[in-house]
């Protein structure tokens, strides 16, 4: 009996790391279905926007925390463009993690996807560093919604990152001000199977695309094949 218990408990042991690391293509592949859904949205992100966008953030099914006055969490993954200069094709996904008190409360607590965009080198670099507070340590503004921005307010135009939240089938720009944003790096850890730094990921090279990933990757390579940031 005593022998049979501790060969389940090294079966358990051994099988964590694959079972963590399942967690975390889910993640990739909910999010790929947010983004396809997101991008198909008449009157949507407007595409001159995600032309411009050096990397895109999709965390879907944000929830409000039972504790904590408006607290939320919420998992998700980053995708960058490859280069020195993000004028590649898309790259790996680096694991995320959203972090706030203000936007549970904006949205009624309920179950929110969100996609962010980062648009220029100096916020990819804040957030590839550390934890990063949208307003303080980085620009963040609402999105502007339609086929073009031009005609929107130009807060976008200074903003390092754009945020974009999707609730109850309404799509809507959204201030993710005060809530912070960072790698995960324990779910990046499980996704490789190894220790990784987020900057590695997005700067490093031989880093594939995990097979769970390949969908999220391939819709933004279809919906933004270019850079024109520059």
């Amino acid at each position: 009996m005593r022998r049979i218990l501790m060969t389940a408990l090294i079966g358990l042991l051994l099988a964590t790391p694959l079972w963590a690391a399942g967690k975390e293509e889910e993640r990739l592949q909910n999010a790929a279905t947010v983004l396809s859904e997101i991008l198909n949205i008449p009157d949507g992100i407007p595409q001159e926007l995600l032309d411009k966008a050096e990397c895109v953030v999709v965390i879907p099914s944000v929830k409000k925390l039972a504790m904590g006055f408006g607290g939320s969490y919420g998992r998700g993954a980053m995708v960058c463009r490859s280069g020195a200069n993000f004028a590649g094709p898309w790259g790996a996904p680096v694991m995320m993690a959203l972090e706030g008190g203000s936007f549970g409360i904006q949205l009624g607590g309920t179950a929110t996807d969100f996609v962010l965009l980062i648009m220029n080198p100096g916020g990819v670099d804040s957030l590839l560093s550390s934890k990063v507070k949208l307003g303080a340590d980085a620009a963040a503004a609402a999105g502007p919604k339609g086929r073009t921005a031009s005609a929107e307010t130009d807060a976008w135009m200074t903003a390092e990152i754009l945020s974009y939240s999707r609730a109850k089938g309404l799509f809507a720009g959204v201030s993710l001000q005060g809530s912070t944003l960072r790698p995960d790096g324990d779910a990046n850890e499980e996704l490789y199977q190894r220790k990784i730094e987020a900057k590695d990921i997005v700067r490093g090279k031989g880093v594939k695309v995990p097979r769970a990933g390949t969908n999220l990757v391939n819709r933004l390579q279809k919906a933004s094949p270019h850079n024109y940031s520059g």
